[in-house]
């Protein structure tokens, strides 16, 4: 006689709630590269944290310097059209640092906590570079550029900076400074102090952003959401990995440019 699958005595037990926890660590950065966060790699993770198993939550475990200010726009913006469209609260957690595009990440949660030493801020827009006129000229080296629009070779290394070139430069810088400012305001509203700038470009250490508005806590992912959501709670961890290929195949000289860009934005907080 064939055997019976087994059931469940309890068929209508409830199951324990579950968080989904989103793990976004490293630079942002629409070329990937070793450690990056880009919006094409994270999408089917921000899909399968918000829609798999009905979540009462999705935890985003934040440890980034920033980088790319679209990038930041992206995936932020897609975990909040998925927040709302399904009514699931998102709550983010700062471990070393998110600053820069890694605050626009955290920005994009309905609360904020940070740990007593967690690096935050950095709201500004930076662009750096090297000069190399001078060198290429003690060595009898002739730079040659042809082009149709005299902008086209807005700021190249190989030639005297241009005045012109500068303020070109900063008036993009200011127009996506405009957007970072926008976003944090609409996204923290009256929870920003008003006596003082939060918009330099300045970090803030732990109880400071909670003082300046910018976060809303101290505290870890753990106890927090337990404290929120039950003891009982379970959580579902997701975290990008490099695609097979890129993992059999590394490519050495893309990994090692990605690394130098890293520790430049790393390095920028001490870390």
């Amino acid at each position: 006689m064939p055997s019976m699958p087994f059931r469940a005595p309890f068929p209508f037990t409830p199951r324990p709630p579950r968080v989904s926890v989103l793990r976004l660590q490293g630079v942002i950065s629409a070329g990937g590269g070793r450690g990056a966060l880009s919006h094409a790699g994270l999408s089917p993770l921000i899909e399968r944290a918000f829609r798999k198993g009905r979540p009462k939550a999705v935890a985003l475990q934040i440890n980034s310097p920033g980088g790319s200010p679209v990038q930041s726009a992206l995936i932020g913006g897609h975990i909040r059209r998925l927040a709302d469209e399904l009514d699931i609260p998102v709550h983010a957690f700062v471990e070393d640092v998110a600053a820069s595009g890694g605050y626009w990440l955290a920005a994009a949660a309905d609360d904020i906590h940070v740990d007593p030493s967690s690096i935050t801020g950095s709201i500004g827009v930076i662009s750096a570079g090297f000069g190399f006129h001078e060198l290429i000229a003690r060595y009898g080296i002739e730079r040659r550029v042809h082009t149709a629009g005299e902008d086209k070779s807005l700021l190249d290394p190989f030639r005297p900076e241009r005045d012109e070139d500068v303020t070109r430069l900063k008036a993009i810088q200011a127009r996506i400074h405009d957007s970072f400012i926008e976003h944090v305001r609409t996204r923290r509203g009256d929870r920003l102090v008003t006596d003082r700038d939060l918009f330099t470009g300045d970090v803030f250490i732990g109880q400071e952003a909670v003082e300046a508005g910018l976060v809303d806590g101290i505290g870890h992912l753990v106890p927090i959401m337990r404290a929120r959501y039950g003891d009982d709670l379970r959580f579902s961890r997701l975290a990008p990995r490099r695609p097979f290929l890129q993992r059999l195949m590394p490519s050495v000289l893309d990994d090692a440019a990605a690394a130098l860009e890293s520790r430049a934005l790393w390095a920028r907080y001490g870390l």
